[in-house]
């Protein structure tokens, strides 16, 4: 039989997912009693607040490659409990708010430290799981963080039933503490080297070679070794770049799923409120099961291309059964919408392992952070974006708004493939031995 627990054996990985549960159990705290703690303790405007959010957020993203490139070039085990500390202050710091200037005070350095240890995130993944057990690591992370968010969103309940000053007060200093209990599970993990340092380690040649320093051979001719950055780092990496924002584009399911999906539900298919629950609970429930299971295949930029485009695909072929619902009579739709999100779940799941795999394979071994950085860069722009375009494309024109959405996944997903080859084609070729080393 299978495992049934989405924790991972004991090992270095079971650390990570247990400091990744306690963090998550924290944002789903935050993500169901924060907007109501804002706007009913504190006395901001929704209006305030959602403005407020998206300037952060926006702001945020600029954080996301500078502190992936330093996870490159430090240990991204203790950089990221730095930036859980800091998480911390930043989440006790909303206790301090009562007005709009100093919500975005709070809410801009909270959006930039979160956003900067998504990639440090990646590295530390990367260096846990190693080359071929960094997608399973990342899959297992992300059924972990669903189970987390889950049981915080739970947690959040019994402080917005109560709605008082203090509950809110308990929210927030419970969402804080879960940082500061993630970071110090996060310093059990044995110290990580630098992705510098790994890079130099493979590659620094025998004693005895008798090789150029810093030249290896391939066939008779020299190239950059495996680990060699290239120049201008990956904003100036046109074929990752590519990649990446076909994934990003993929990526505004995430939106789709807790935006869209919930405002057709209601006012287009005309189901009750409770139904909304449901089909987001379907989603969370098939990803503990099904995030591992589906991420194989998916380590090296080939098999993970097709798989991308397997999943637009998949993501376009959930769009007609969403618009159908909207012709239809209550329970059938409700039906329908949980077959829909079954569905869309599959292609989500392809999608996270297959843009993890692309975004590790396709990067230098020295700038894995950077890297991931910019892939991140690229799906918080595509999300932003998407919030307001996917809302008015799909809610404002009805069912011929999600087929149009189908066939934007699919055109993404089945150019995925071809980019990737592209990107292979130009990246550093692998090391070979140095001259007069034995075989």
């Amino acid at each position: 039989m299978g495992r049934v627990s989405p924790l991972p054996p004991p090992g270095p990985l079971r650390t990570l997912a247990y400091a990744t549960l306690v963090n998550t159990v924290g944002a789903g705290l935050w993500l169901a009693g924060g907007a109501l703690y804002l706007t009913r303790d504190v006395g901001l405007s929704a209006t305030s607040v959602g403005a407020g959010l998206t300037v952060a957020g926006l702001v945020g993203l600029s954080a996301s490659v500078p502190l992936g490139a330093l996870a490159d070039r430090s240990d991204p085990r203790t950089l990221r409990a730095v930036l859980q500390v800091g998480q911390a202050v930043a989440a006790l710091a909303y206790l301090l708010v009562g007005s709009f200037p100093a919500f975005l005070a709070v809410a801009v350095p909270e959006a930039l430290l979160a956003t900067g240890n998504l990639a440090v995130r990646a590295a530390l993944v990367a260096a846990v799981g190693g080359p071929d057990g960094r997608v399973h690591a990342f899959a297992t992370l992300r059924a972990v963080a669903n189970l987390g968010i889950t049981v915080g969103t739970a947690l959040a309940g019994i402080a917005l039933a109560v709605d008082t000053h203090r509950a809110y007060q308990v929210l927030v200093v419970g969402n804080a503490a879960t940082y500061l209990l993630s970071a110090a599970l996060l310093l059990r993990l044995p110290p990580q080297p630098a992705a510098d340092a790994r890079r130099a380690t493979a590659a620094r040649p025998a004693p005895d070679a008798e090789t150029t320093p810093g030249a290896m051979t391939t066939g008779g001719g020299t190239r950059r070794g495996p680990g060699a950055r290239r120049r201008g780092g990956p904003l100036r990496d046109g074929r990752f770049l590519a990649v990446s924002g076909a994934s990003a584009v993929l990526s505004t399911h995430v939106t789709v799923l807790v935006l869209v999906v919930p405002l057709w539900t209601v006012d287009r298919a005309g189901a009750p409120p409770p139904v909304v629950s449901a089909v987001l609970l379907a989603n969370t429930v098939l990803t503990v099961l099904l995030a591992v299971r589906l991420s194989r295949g998916a380590e090296r930029a080939a098999p993970a291309a097709r798989k991308l485009r397997r999943a637009g695909l998949v993501l376009a072929a959930a769009t007609p059964l969403y618009a159908a619902t909207a012709a239809m009579p209550v329970l059938p739709a409700v039906v329908l919408l949980l077959v829909a999100t079954a569905v869309w779940t599959v292609g989500d799941l392809w999608h996270g392992a297959a843009g993890a795999g692309l975004a590790y394979d396709l990067a230098p071994p020295g700038a894995i952070g950077a890297y991931q950085g910019a892939d991140g860069l690229l799906a918080g722009l595509a999300q932003a974006l998407g919030r307001g375009l996917l809302t008015l494309l799909v809610l404002g024109s009805g069912p011929v708004g999600w087929l149009v959405l189908g066939v934007v996944f699919a055109a993404a997903g089945l150019a995925a493939p071809a980019l990737t080859r592209r990107a292979v084609a130009h990246r550093p070729a692998p090391r070979a031995r140095p001259v007069g080393v034995p075989g």
